[in-house]
C-alpha cells in the first residue's frame, strides 16, 4: 500500500521585545533561575496584566509580511491546564479571535519545486516556565524566567507532505521573522520552537488520519529526523494491525526516536474563555501604518530582483537573501565594485567559509563590506591575482586595515611585465627538457606542470593569463 504523509506545524517564535507580554519583567536569556519573574508573571493575588504594545506591533508586522488577514479586533483567552511550570494554572493566549488570520507563504525545495503553504492563523500568547530535570538529585526544579515571555504562535494548514517540505516551511518562517525584526530566531535559546502534527493515510484517501504532535523541536535537522521517524512508526503500526492514538510525543535526538509524553488534549479540555482582566485589542489604521512603515523589501522580492537586475543564479540569489544582513552586505559590496557575480562568488565562497569556521554571523564579520569591495577592486584592475587575493583576504580577516595597505606591506602586487614573465618561463623550460618533450608529443596535461612552476617561482604574483599565453607560444615545437 502507498501512503501519504500529512503534516502541519505550530511554530512558537519569541517576539523581540525588551519586556514580557503582560509585565515589565525583562526577557534576557541566560539569567539565573527565577530572577526575571515578577508578581504578574506568577499570577499572585491582586495583580493585573497589562498588554505590551510592542508585542502587538510585531504581530502586525508579521501579518503584513506574509500578506495575511489582520483582525481589527482580537481577544485574549485563558487556556486552562495544570503543569508545574505554569504558575497561574492557565496560559493567556488567543483562541476564537486571533490577531492574525489566514495567509500564505511560498517555499522552494532543493529540486526547484515551488509550493504555497497556507497559514491558518497566528496568535499572541505568553510562554510558560521551564522544568529542569538535571542536577537536582532526582527532583525537578522550576525556572519561571520564561513565564510571560511574549510568543507569536504561527499555525500552518496541513499542507505539508514530507519532512523536507516541513523543514523548508519552518526555514521560511524563520527567515521572515528574523528579516523583519520580529524575533531573533535563536533556536538554541528557545526563541524559535516547532511542534509538528504528523499523520499518515492511504494514498488517495481524503479524510485525515489520526495525528500525533511532536513537541518543542529546536533544530531544523531534528525536525526532519523526528518527522521521518514518526511517519515510519505510524505506517509500521497500522500495517501491523494497530492504530495510531492522538497523543503528544517528544523527540529524543540521542536515540533518534519519538516517545509518548501524554494523551493529546482537545480544545474543549482547556476550557477556553475570554480573559476577564484584558480588554479586546482594537487596531486602527494609524497603528497599523506606523507598525509597518519601515518594513524592508521582503526576501522573495529581493531574490527575484537579484536575479533580474544582477543576473545571479538561483543558488546565489537564495544564498544572499537567506539573511537580511547578508543581502545588505552584498549590495554594499556591489555598489562599489559594479561586479555582482564576483561579489557573490567571494561572499558565498571565502567569506561564508571563514564565518562558518569561526561560528560568526555576518554582522560580526571581521572583514567589512568596504574592505571586501576594496579587495575585489584590486582583482578587477589587475593589481593582484585571484590566488593572491585569498592571501589578502586572510590578512584582512586577522586585522588588516584595507586591501591596498596589505598589498603594499607584503609586496603582493601582481607581475604583469611580459619580459619578466617570459624570462621565468625560459628558465623553467630550459630546466625541464623531459616535460617539454612530453608536451610536444601531445601530453597536454603537462601544461599544468609548467603553469605551476611559473607561479611557484613568482610566488603566485605572475599574471595567470599572461603566463598561459606566453607558455603556449614558447612550448610550440
Amino acid at each position: 500500500m502507498q501512503w501519504e504523509t500529512v503534516i502541519g506545524l505550530e511554530i512558537h517564535t519569541q517576539l523581540a521585545t525588551q519586556s514580557k507580554i503582560f509585565s515589565g519583567s525583562p526577557t534576557r536569556f541566560g539569567a539565573a533561575p527565577n530572577t526575571q519573574a515578577c508578581a504578574v508573571d506568577l499570577g499572585l493575588p491582586g495583580v493585573l496584566p497589562v498588554l505590551n504594545r510592542e508585542a502587538v506591533r510585531l504581530a502586525v508586522r508579521f501579518a503584513t509580511a506574509i500578506g495575511a488577514e489582520l483582525a481589527p479586533r482580537s481577544v485574549f483567552a485563558r487556556k486552562n491546564y495544570f503543569y508545574p511550570d505554569l504558575p497561574k494554572g492557565y496560559q493567556i493566549s488567543q483562541y476564537e479571535s486571533p490577531i492574525v488570520g489566514e495567509g500564505r507563504v511560498e517555499i522552494q525545495l532543493t529540486d526547484g519545486t515551488v509550493r504555497e503553504i497556507g497559514v491558518t492563523r497566528a496568535h499572541l500568547e505568553e510562554d510558560a516556565g521551564k522544568s529542569l530535570h538535571e542536577d537536582f538529585h532526582g527532583c525537578t526544579g522550576i525556572d519561571l524566567n520564561r513565564a510571560g515571555t511574549p510568543l507569536l504562535e504561527i499555525v500552518s494548514e496541513p499542507d505539508l507532505r514530507c519532512a523536507a517540505e516541513a523543514v523548508a516551511y519552518a526555514r521560511k518562517i524563520h527567515q521572515i521573522v528574523r528579516w523583519n525584526g520580529i524575533s531573533d530566531g535563536n533556536m538554541q535559546e528557545g526563541s524559535f520552537r516547532v511542534d509538528a502534527n504528523v499523520s499518515v493515510r492511504p494514498l488517495g484517501q481524503t479524510t485525515l488520519g489520526t495525528r500525533a504532535e511532536i513537541k518543542n523541536i529546536n533544530s531544523f535537522r531534528f525536525l526532519e529526523r523526528a518527522i521521518q521517524f514518526e511517519v515510519e512508526r505510524q505506517i509500521d503500526l497500522i500495517t501491523a494491525g494497530g492504530r495510531v492514538i492522538q497523543e503528544t510525543r517528544l523527540y529524543d535526538p540521542d536515540r533518534d526516536e519519538t516517545r509518548t509524553m501524554r494523551v493529546k488534549e482537545e480544545a474543549n479540555d482547556y476550557r477556553y474563555f475570554p480573559d476577564p482582566d484584558l480588554l479586546p485589542v482594537q487596531l486602527d489604521d494609524a497603528f497599523i501604518a506606523a507598525a509597518t512603515a519601515d518594513l524592508p523589501e521582503q526576501p522573495d522580492a529581493m531574490r527575484e530582483r537579484f536575479q533580474t537586475d544582477f543576473g545571479l543564479s538561483d543558488y546565489d540569489a537564495d544564498l544572499l537573501t537567506a539573511e537580511r544582513e547578508l543581502a545588505a552586505y552584498f549590495e554594499a559590496v556591489t555598489s562599489v565594485t559594479g561586479e555582482p557575480k564576483l561579489a557573490a562568488n567571494w561572499i558565498g565562497g571565502e567569506l561564508t567559509a571563514a564565518l562558518n569556521k569561526s561560528g560568526l554571523e555576518i554582522g560580526a564579520s571581521p572583514v567589512s563590506a568596504p574592505q571586501l569591495a576594496g579587495l575585489i577592486r584590486r582583482i578587477q584592475d589587475g593589481t593582484i591575482s585571484g590566488k593572491i587575493a585569498k592571501q589578502v583576504f586572510e590578512a584582512l580577516w586577522t586585522g588588516g586595515d584595507d586591501a591596498d595597505q596589505v598589498i603594499a606591506d607584503q609586496g603582493l602586487t601582481q607581475i604583469t611585465d611580459s619580459g619578466a614573465i617570459a624570462s621565468l618561463i625560459d628558465t623553467i623550460i630550459a630546466a625541464n627538457p623531459d616535460q617539454v618533450a612530453q608536451y610536444r608529443a601531445g601530453k597536454d596535461k603537462v601544461f599544468g606542470f609548467f603553469v605551476g612552476q611559473v607561479m611557484k617561482q613568482s610566488q603566485g604574483k605572475a599574471n595567470p593569463q599572461q603566463v598561459n599565453d606566453l607558455l603556449k607560444r614558447k612550448l610550440l615545437p
